[in-house]
């Protein structure tokens, strides 16, 4: 595993705490960070893409609303509501080229959450890369 992709799924947590908890960014990095042990250049990352996310949440849930039709946001699962916001602000970010952005979603999808996950997420994920890059 990459530590760019450990960086992901440690942000995802970070971001899956966030939610349910509604927690400062802070009292939740100081909490995980006491269990989740990582080199200072993947906590880095991870930290950055947390706190990107969370600085996004609302922009990119108003997209997410849009982009899942047929799909109420509060009916969504909360690993992969977390996943939409952590992939959509890296694709915001330019973190990485938008296919990696994509491809490390359904790999979170795959790991934390349902089978049919990342067909789902893929879907929306594609869809705001392109709503996301005409809007450049």
């Amino acid at each position: 595993m990459t530590l760019r992709r450990k960086s992901r799924e440690f942000a995802l947590q970070m971001l899956f705490e966030w939610d349910l908890g509604q927690q400062k960014t802070a009292q939740v990095e100081k909490h995980f960070w006491k269990s989740a042990k990582a080199v200072e250049s993947t906590k880095k990352f991870a930290r950055q893409l947390f706190e990107g996310a969370v600085s996004q949440a609302e922009a990119n849930d108003k997209l997410i609303v849009e982009l899942a039709k047929n799909w109420k946001f509060d009916r969504l699962a909360a690993v992969d509501r977390n996943i939409l916001r952590l992939a959509i602000y890296e694709l915001r970010a330019g973190t990485a080229p938008v296919k990696v952005v994509l491809d490390e979603a359904i790999e979170l999808a795959k790991k934390f959450s349902s089978e049919d996950s990342p067909a789902f997420l893929n879907g929306v994920l594609d869809a705001a890369a392109k709503q996301i890059e005409s809007a450049e």
